[in-house]
């Protein structure tokens, strides 16, 4: 397939596309490989934490009992609490306020701190670049635009991307590799990388625009326009008792059978105007949940309609299952994985094309290589810092990552650099299996845990077998 278009307006486009990919090529680099990863947290979650109870069904009546202990334990407690259900892949339990967060066992007594902080470094690198959240989430959302940008740009400038859709060049430069690589990776996944790009580039600019609507329709009440979206709370005045949990859950079985109820949220707990709201999936739905809402005493008041309102309140809330991937499983989340690499892979290949395009040399060839190749190093490295020492996972990333990046304007070789980080990164992988299998103990070797660590140690070896093949050409 070829489209025709006139070679000056080509030209304009591949210009404008070699910019925007090289003014964000660092940020989108590093959104793409953290969203990648992220898209499997919630095994993560469970591989940091793998000494816990773990189990899909809990009686509801003691989570009555779970709620009225917060509640005495804590006479002045105030704002929200969250407690997660157990279910079919994310077997355990939570209970979350403004007192702090706990795993809690199928009796219902507390366990563990709930605590994962290498999994919450990476989602937040992916969130707001480890910047203030509202302007970390703007930056981000603007790579989604620009990334929305050089997927259209692209195409426009290649006028023949489909019909060499399956062209590889052999024997080629190594300019012409990557330029095969990064054009074919660029076809194929294009549909996806068009849906992480505009629904990434939603959860930014919706921070600007939010703003923008409530001042133009809603006379500046914020208030008014978060209830336009995801529904105003119910106006209730009450003699305060402890919310029945139990009773809300049994009655959203009746009315509702179809849903599959996975947190409660006791909305300003210990008030008069307290009341419940439980969020549940629905399969035959892309949303990320309906919520039920019910008084203290579990009476069914309404759904704020995400299932049943209005069109543009479901697509908001489908966005974020669909971004991540967090529908059909687990092999919608190994695909999505995989694509996400192919993502990655198009944002390196583009700069090393340019790289290898021009007549000179600087530094930038110096330090991409290091920047690159010592993101993997950052992300492994962070997590053993994590595991070992219990120090921060964000600034052990960021000084690994400042560490690799001046590695490679220190070597000055490309080929060097890329070895010894790649080499590194593997020997990272298998360290930190046997690091958490030393911590943990039995916990290491069954269930989540050890796939987990199964994975770091072949991928470990492959990588280092497969360069010990193409060193041996």
């Amino acid at each position: 397939m070829k489209f025709s278009l006139p070679p000056a307006l080509v030209k304009r486009y591949l210009q404008s596309h070699s910019w925007i990919g090289l003014a964000m090529a660092a940020v989108l680099y590093l959104v793409c490989i953290s969203g990648t990863v992220t898209v499997f947290a919630r095994y993560l979650d469970r591989w940091e934490q793998p000494d816990v109870q773990e189990f899909t069904q809990i009686d509801t009546a003691i989570l009555n009992n779970v709620y009225r202990d917060l509640v005495e334990q804590t006479p002045d407690l105030a704002g929200d609490v969250l407690v997660m259900l157990p279910r079919e892949g994310i077997p355990r339990a939570s209970l979350v306020s403004s007192q702090g967060a706990w795993l809690l066992n199928q009796d219902g007594s507390r366990g563990k701190v709930l605590a994962s902080p290498w999994t919450n470094m990476l989602i937040s690198l992916h969130d707001h670049l480890h910047l203030p959240a509202t302007w970390g989430m703007i930056v981000v959302s603007i790579t989604g635009v620009l990334m929305t940008a050089l997927i259209v740009s692209g195409f426009l400038s290649h006028p023949g991307i489909f019909r060499d859709a399956f062209h590889f060049r052999q024997g080629v430069s190594p300019r012409l590799q990557q330029t095969d690589l990064h054009n074919r990776l660029s076809v194929w996944a294009a549909p996806f990388h068009l849906i992480i790009a505009v629904s990434g580039a939603y959860f930014g600019v919706a921070v600007l625009m939010n703003a923008i609507i409530a001042s133009a329709f809603f006379g500046g009440d914020d208030e008014a326009r978060l209830a336009e979206v995801f529904g105003g709370p119910p106006t209730l005045e009450q003699e305060v008792v402890p919310v029945n949990i139990s009773r809300a859950l049994a009655t959203l079985e009746e009315i509702v059978p179809e849903a599959d109820p996975f947190y409660v949220t006791i909305e300003d707990a210990n008030s008069p105007s307290q009341y419940m709201l439980i969020g549940a999936h629905h399969t035959d739905r892309l949303i990320y949940a309906e919520q039920y809402r019910f008084d203290q005493n579990g009476d069914y008041i309404d759904n704020v309609g995400y299932t049943d309102g209005p069109v543009g309140r479901q697509a908001i809330f489908s966005v974020f299952r669909v971004h991540f991937g967090h529908f059909g499983g687990l092999p919608v989340m190994l695909l999505y994985g995989f694509l996400g690499i192919a993502l990655c892979v198009v944002c390196v290949s583009g700069v090393n094309i340019w790289l290898n395009k021009r007549k000179h040399k600087d530094v930038i060839n110096d330090i991409w290589p290091g920047f690159v190749w010592g993101v993997p190093v950052a992300i492994l490295g962070s997590a053993l810092i994590s595991l070992l020492s219990g120090l921060s996972a964000v600034s052990a990333f960021w000084l690994l990552l400042a560490l690799s990046t001046l590695f490679g304007l220190v070597i000055k070789t490309a080929t060097i650099t890329r070895r010894w980080l790649i080499t590194a990164s593997a020997l990272l992988a298998g360290v930190l299996a046997a690091a958490h299998a030393l911590v943990y103990g039995g916990d290491a070797f069954h269930g989540v845990a050890l796939l987990i660590n199964i994975s770091l140690l072949v991928t470990g070896c492959l990588v280092i077998a497969l360069m010990y093949l193409r060193k041996q050409r």
